[in-house]
């Protein structure tokens, strides 16, 4: 067995492209002290030099490959194509630093229990960012793309299904939805089947994106995704909109004169993709403006003059799945086989108390990276349970459990097999770049190896980000493990995860108790702090006890911004954005 406190710290056999490639980085003997410290950040940036009139702000998007350019909440897929969409669409909804919804933002609500509506009510002259009239019809007409029988997006599922009278036009049998209706052009009533905490979280189960029905009507749902109207001229209800795009490269934002709250101080704002690799020095150079910096990198970066350095608790998870199984396609169905390779609990526990995160973590990168115990992240009080008990790093109990359910080194050739004697060979997808993918994979493959499992990277070698997901989305055969991050959003609740019908359930892990807790999570009894906090307890128990996925890492979201800029904040529940922020200088600070 590997011996952390021996012997030194290996990151080996690293598999890049045509062959084996082994990489070797080396650590004294114990755990570098910013293992046991949580870096802590501000998370306002303000300025007393006086501001220019307007100006162009530069902002990296740290990505390692293009975008998709799906410019809209309602079919989005991709996380780079949703870190573009804050410049250009809001929420109709405001919320505070608990992520729960208040009446600050373009519309106001009045949730009614005993008739379990929830009624909305848009501030009057709002305009979309081509200047037609914003409208509860847009909100209805998003409700009905999302579950029109022919919508190809990841959003239907339980939440949606919630609504009244969403099930049977979802299905064909009714043309609208009855339990949604328009009173007039700002006010709009919702009738659910149950009134669950997530109605007014923010992110949760009430929509808060508005679709515009005066550019998309005439198109067909099922060719929504790809027309020119949400990849070339899309409008947004944002303080900036879309001017140029190269696709895939950049996208170059206008202030938006019609943005509810006033038009924006700078004039434009100008995103391009920039590599994990060269950030560090593009922000030294004075590049970019802002960009959400790379963990493993910290400390190359964290003394440059020339910016300043913000963070905050991201609303993710870094995690490991286990493919269990597949979805109907026709149903949307997730379907748990129980003759997978991966479907034996034991095994997943003992690939779990292989890894060593806390080493990991403090070794690459500096205290910004926590391991998890849960998949539920700790900004989320009260329902991540901190006190949980997770996978801690216990290569002899991985052992252990292994032997006793009968997974042996028949042969003598340093694997072990399954329990009927068949070789056990087991395929690791991650994505290709990030924030130290190679280094991270290769120790947990070799860590695996450390217990006698035969662990290699599925195709070979670390896969693109968009044919990642796509592999996934379509359960290929090809991956029996990966490694992911569950972005939460600013509502925790697990369903859209981990729910029976949900697409993006990629694991496909299907379980009767997890369907009566998420039953619980959703149902208006958890709207009691005390209830709620027992049922997510409970389910992150039961999420330990099965093992579908393996929590590895919380993070920390750091945001490097030149000097030059002025009003940026980060804080969650701000209900100061882009409209707000401003140049102090032409040029940035060098």
């Amino acid at each position: 067995m590997l011996n952390k406190m021996i012997v030194p710290f290996l990151f080996a056999a690293m598999l890049a492209g045509c062959g084996n490639k082994e990489v070797l980085l080396e650590t004294d003997g114990d755990l570098p002290a910013s293992s046991a410290v949580i870096q802590e950040f501000d998370t306002v940036m303000n300025s007393d030099a006086p501001a220019i009139a307007g100006g162009v702000l530069k902002y990296a998007l740290v990505a390692e490959s293009s975008f998709q350019g799906v410019f809209n909440p309602v079919f989005s897929e991709d996380a780079y194509d949703e870190e573009l969409m804050g410049f250009s669409h809001e929420s109709i909804f405001s919320y505070d630093e608990e992520f729960q919804l208040t009446q600050d933002g373009m519309a106001t609500f009045v949730r009614n229990e005993n008739l379990k509506t929830v009624s909305i009510t848009l501030q009057d002259n709002l305009k979309w960012s081509d200047g037609a009239a914003l409208t509860v019809d847009d909100i209805l007409y998003a409700y009905e793309v999302i579950g029109h029988p022919d919508y190809a997006g990841p959003l239907y599922g339980d939440s949606f299904a919630n609504v009244v009278g969403m099930t049977e036009y979802h299905e064909g049998t009714a043309d609208s939805i009855i339990g949604i209706e328009v009173l007039d052009d700002t006010h709009l009533t919702i009738a659910f089947e149950e009134l669950n905490p997530s109605i007014l979280q923010a992110g949760g189960a009430l929509w808060s994106q508005p679709l515009p029905r005066h550019q998309l009507e005439s198109i067909p749902v099922s060719e929504m995704m790809s027309s020119s109207q949400l990849r070339e001229q899309p409008v947004g209800s944002g303080p900036f909109r879309i001017k140029a795009i190269v696709p895939g490269e950049s996208v170059l934002f206008e202030a938006n004169e019609y943005y509810w709250k006033g038009k924006p101080k700078l004039d434009n704002i100008l995103v391009e993709v920039v590599g994990s690799t060269t950030i560090v020095s593009e922000m030294e150079a004075g590049n970019y403006d802002v960009a959400v910096m790379p963990a493993s990198s910290y400390e190359s970066y964290k003394d440059f003059d020339n910016i300043t350095l913000l963070g905050r608790e991201e609303l993710a998870t870094t995690y490991i799945g286990f493919k269990l199984g597949s979805q109907d396609v026709e149903s949307g169905a997730n379907n748990l086989n129980l003759s997978s390779k991966m479907a034996d609990a034991v095994l997943r526990q003992a690939m779990a108390y292989a890894l060593d995160n806390e080493f990991v973590a403090a070794v690459l990168f500096d205290g910004l990276r926590q391991p998890a115990n849960t998949m539920i992240p700790p900004a989320f009080e009260g329902i991540s349970d901190e006190e949980a008990v997770g996978f801690s790093y216990d290569p002899v109990k991985a052992s252990s459990l292994l032997d006793e359910a009968g997974y042996l080194d028949s042969d003598g050739d340093g694997f072990r097999e399954t329990p009927d004697g068949e070789p056990l060979k087991i395929n690791f997808a991650a994505v290709a770049g990030g924030d130290a993918t190679e280094a991270v994979v290769a120790y947990y493959i070799q860590q695996w190896e450390e217990i006698g499992l035969d662990v290699s990277l599925a195709t070979g070698r670390l896969i693109e980000y968009q044919k990642f997901h796509d592999m996934l989305a379509s359960d290929s055969p090809a991956i029996d493990v990966y490694q992911a991050t569950w972005g939460t959003g600013m509502d925790p609740n697990p369903t859209e995860m981990f729910g029976r019908t949900s697409a993006l359930n990629y694991t496909r892990w299907t379980n009767e108790k997890n369907d009566a807790l998420l039953d619980q999570i959703n149902a208006a009894a958890a709207s009691d702090e005390n209830t709620r906090t027992g049922i997510y307890q409970e389910w992150q128990a039961l999420l330990f006890e099965e093992a579908p996925v393996i929590p590895t890492f919380w993070r920390t979201q750091i945001f490097a911004v030149n000097n030059r800029v002025k009003n940026f904040n980060i804080r969650y529940g701000a209900t100061r954005g882009w409209e707000t922020i401003e140049l102090t200088s032409e040029e940035p600070v060098r």
